[in-house]
Order: structure tokens, then sequence, then C-alpha cells
């Protein structure tokens, strides 16, 4: 071979060499541009956003690739690759609410920060236990761990282990603090009743700690029986502790308290809104017209006004009190009192739009 035909060859190593050189710097700065208008470009959503609900334990690769076969991104691969190659596969589950604008990657920013939809459900004061647990149900989002199940069973799932409360004879009534829960798709009843469990313990035993002298409570828990009756009882807050001082004399003096919201949640299913005289008659561990002391179990659920009002009762002479009419009361100091003031605001003066507490 000549030096001519070497040099020639060589000469052609080098063109062959620059050309793949340049054409792979082409091919990279074509797939750089690419890349770079891909992940910068917003995905396609509709103007009102896109409810998108990723369940738990699923992968960024099947979470992209669902989007990609609802039009939404653009070949998931690159999303997918992207995300393992720079090891930002961790993504949260949950309901999110998909808003322009969105690139690939802000949208997977936003999953694995885990800024889902939050909800809200509102327990009222004054609620039975059944009545929150059926609220809770018309919550499409809330799993219903609770349905079906029996009293045991649901105790057992509401149980916080160590508790600072003793519960007498037991029962789920009134261990729940009325309040406003947040919760996300896929959480469950009993998330939601857990924190109010929580909540209930810990306001009870803040004001149990400052609780007035002298009180006839020997725990916690009478206390939280005095204050579902409070609840119950009171149609203004500011006659709180007012009724429960009330209540507290009459407990000390030994007499039955008389009151009927305990008699109307003994009736159960029974009392069906107009509570009889043949009512107060009937044999019921509920029944204040003829137990005497508290009732077994709370009756409501209170909220704090009320256990406060049970811990701190208003001095006075009253020992009795009878419903005005518009959510207010009457209190009287003897029965002579007390039967004329029924005979005013229950017999003469009772109004159609009578009412003895607040409604639901």
């Amino acid at each position: 071979m000549t030096a001519d035909a070497d040099k020639e060859r060589v000469n052609w190593v080098k063109r062959s060499l620059i050309l793949f050189l340049l054409t792979t710097v082409f091919a990279s700065l074509l797939a750089a541009y690419h890349l770079l208008r891909y992940f910068s470009s917003e995905i396609t959503l509709p103007e009102q956003g896109l409810d998108f609900v990723i369940e738990p334990g699923r992968s960024i690769g099947q979470v992209a690739r669902r989007l990609d076969r609802q039009g939404v991104l653009e070949d998931a691969s690159f999303l997918i690759a992207y995300a393992r190659l720079s090891n930002r596969v961790d993504i949260k589950a949950g309901e999110y609410t998909l808003k322009k604008p969105l690139t690939p990657l802000t949208l997977l920013a936003l999953f694995r920060k885990g800024e889902v939809k939050t909800y809200q459900v509102t327990l009222l004061e004054g609620w039975t236990f059944q009545q929150a647990l059926d609220h809770l149900h018309t919550q499409s989002q809330l799993r219903a761990k609770l349905k079906g199940q029996s009293q045991n069973q649901m105790a057992e799932l509401l149980s916080l282990g160590e508790s600072r409360l003793s519960l007498g004879e037991g029962g789920l009534e009134g261990l729940f603090f009325p309040d406003t829960y947040h919760f996300v798709r896929g959480n469950s009843d009993v998330s939601i009743l857990l924190q109010a469990r929580r909540a209930l313990e810990k306001i009870l035993m803040s004001e149990w700690e400052e609780r007035a002298e002298n009180l006839p409570y020997s725990d916690p828990y009478e206390a939280l029986i005095m204050a579902s009756i409070v609840e119950r009882e009171s149609g203004a807050v500011s006659e709180g502790e007012k009724i429960a001082g009330v209540f507290v004399r009459r407990l000390q003096k030994n007499m039955r308290l008389q009151t009927d919201p305990t008699v109307i949640y003994g009736l159960g299913d029974e009392y069906t809104g107009n509570l009889r005289r043949k009512h107060l008659k009937q044999a019921s561990p509920y029944n204040t017209y003829l137990i005497k002391g508290l009732p077994p179990t709370p009756i409501a659920m209170p909220g704090r006004a009320a256990i406060h009002a049970a811990l701190h009762p208003e001095a006075g002479s009253a020992l009795y009190f009878v419903a005005k009419g518009d959510g207010s009361h009457y209190f009287s100091d003897n029965l002579a009192q007390h039967n004329a003031a029924v005979r005013k605001y229950q017999i003469y003066q009772r109004k159609k739009n009578y009412r003895s507490a607040p409604g639901s």
C-alpha cells in the first residue's frame, strides 16, 4: 500500500469519525430538545381540572401509564425513566385535584409531596354514638370499617390501649368529642373516631384536673355522664353551669335527678318524639325519675362547655328548672315555685314552636 493510499485512508477515518461525532452531538441535542420540551410542556387537563386517585401500593410506572391511557400524559416512558434514574419513584397515595398548569415534572413533584385533596366531617354536640356513626357512613370518601360490627368488635377497634379514663360499665356512648375533623379519601370511620376519642380524653382530663371542690363524682367518667346530661338539657350555652349546679345539689341531697333526656335515651327506638307520663314510670337504668344517682353511661357526646359546666357548677340554691319554650329555663328553689313555673311556661303559655332544648 502506497503512502498516498495510507494518507487517504487516515483522512477517511478522520472524516468518518467527525461525521459520527457530529451526528451523535446532533442526535443528543435533538433528544435533549425533545426531552426539555416534554418536561416543560403542560400536560393535557380539562379546564375544570381532574380528580385523580392513586391507590395505596401503586408505583410511578402504573400511575404514569394510566395517565397516558387517559390522554393526560404524553409518552409515560419518559417520565418513568426520569423518575427511576433520578431516584424519585416514591409517590404518595390519595386523591389529587390536577389543575392547570402542570408539567410532567411538577406533576411528579405533586405526587411525591402528597398534596392530596382533604375533606371534613363534623360531629355535633348532643349526638349519640349511633347518630355520629350514621353520619360518618354518609361520607362516601370514608371507608366504613365499623359497618356491621358488633358492639364488642367496635369497642376493640376503637380502643386506645392505655387510657386514663375509667369507663364504669363501659360502652362507647359519650366517648367521642364533637368537633370538625379533616380526612383524605381512603381514611376510615375508625380513624375519625379515634381522633375524636383522643380529643375527648385530653379535654376531659384537663378539665378534671381543674375541677371545683366537693363534687359528687368518684371519677372523670361520672363527670362525663353529668356533662352529657347537661349537654342535652342546655338550651342556652350560658345556662350550662347553672343547670349543672341544680343537678349537683340534687345528687348531694340524695334527690333523684328527674331529667327527661335520660328517660328518652333509655327508651331507645320506643321514643317517637312525645314523652308520656307512662314513660316516666317505665323501669330503666336511665330513668332518673325512678333511680337515684347518675345513669350508668353518658347519653350523648358533650362539648367542652358542657364538660366545663359539669366540673364547675354554679353555686346557688335552685333545685328545679323548667323550660320556658325559647331554649332557656326558669329556675326554682322549691317544689311550689317549680309547679307554678310549670303551669306558667308549659301549660298556660306553651307556644307552637316550644322547645326545651336546642335542636340537633
